[in-house]
């Protein structure tokens, strides 16, 4: 059976569309900042992302009552791939450009090594890994610019944020792994109860005193609403799946390498932000280390993995 033209190619219009997605997700974090706190920008994200996820997810039938036994992790997965992750990369955008931010997050897979290697034994610890981490490392301290005189472009602080972030989501891969991977539950589900945790979170420490002004700065609404919430989180997740279950775990694990780049680009031709040549160096940099990760060990896996989509921002 010959496939259509549509639905051959659709897998790469989803990888695609899911990379400049994330990659938008900064502008729309850093357009809400000037309304709203890091803690409230992560609630309303995860209101509206929450709300198609979990209609998918009873769509497809993957929620059980018998994962209720898993409450426990899945409040952790809450608190490493949604709100301290979603947080940290909010606060980290509030205080940097948003292409820097966006270049940041690129390190995402460089923290998950970090954890997987003090966490899992039987992690591979081979020299390209670690040459790679290195590499990926010297790039985040390029963008950090820890001696340089105007911390002000730099903001040391920022980079912090985005790194806690970083190193959140990274070490939830690794908790997913040795706590949830052996009980097969389906990624959507998974995402399901760790965003169904997480706002429940939230909403014990959101205040929800919203200025006026932010609803009527309609770009900064819609960004927040639709691009950081029913696109950027609901709907990323489900192509996310998708193209796990097209093209591999390992395939859709390269859509990290777009966020980054989409990210710099929308800054520089489209905000106009001053992102110094250095930015577009260390970016590189870090490009370079997770590819010495990722390159080093390939998986013919297909199969979903129960973990937060890689990358996600």
């Amino acid at each position: 059976m010959i496939k259509s033209p549509t639905r051959q190619f659709l897998p790469l219009i989803a990888f695609c569309s899911l990379g400049i997605i994330w990659g938008s997700n900064f502008i729309f974090m850093k357009w809400a900042a000037d309304y709203l706190t890091p803690t409230q920008i992560v609630f309303w994200r995860v209101l509206f992302g929450f709300v198609p996820i979990a209609l998918y997810a009873v769509a497809t039938g993957a929620l059980k009552w018998v994962h209720i036994r898993l409450a426990k992790h899945f409040f952790v997965m809450s608190l490493l791939a949604t709100s301290v992750y979603f947080f940290g990369f909010a606060k980290g955008t509030s205080l940097l450009l948003s292409g820097v931010a966006g270049a940041l997050s690129g390190a995402i897979p460089l923290f998950a090594f970090i954890a997987a290697i003090a966490f899992l034994p039987e992690e591979n610890r081979s020299v390209r890994k670690s040459f790679g981490v290195m590499i990926g490392f010297a790039g985040v301290l390029i963008i950090a610019n820890p001696f340089g005189s105007d911390l002000a472009a730099t903001n040391l602080e920022g980079v912090a944020y985005m790194a806690l972030g970083a190193l959140s989501v990274g070490s939830s891969f690794v908790y997913a792994r040795k706590y949830l991977s052996a009980h097969k539950i389906a990624p959507v589900a998974l995402a399901t109860y760790q965003l169904g945790f997480g706002l429940v979170t939230l909403a014990l420490l959101t205040d929800f005193t919203v200025p006026d002004a932010f609803w009527s700065d309609q770009r900064a609404a819609v960004g927040l609403v639709i691009g950081l919430g029913l696109l950027g989180t609901g709907c990323a997740y489900i192509i996310y799946y998708f193209i796990v279950g097209t093209l591999g775990a390992v395939a859709a694990s390269a859509v990290t390498y777009i966020p980054p780049v989409v990210a710099l680009l929308i800054g520089v031709f489209l905000v106009g932000e001053p992102i110094q040549l250095s930015s577009y160096f260390a970016t590189a940099l870090i490009f370079v280390g997770v590819f010495l990760l990722k390159g080093s060990k390939p998986q013919p896996d297909r199969g979903p993995k129960p973990s937060s989509s890689d990358g996600a921002s």
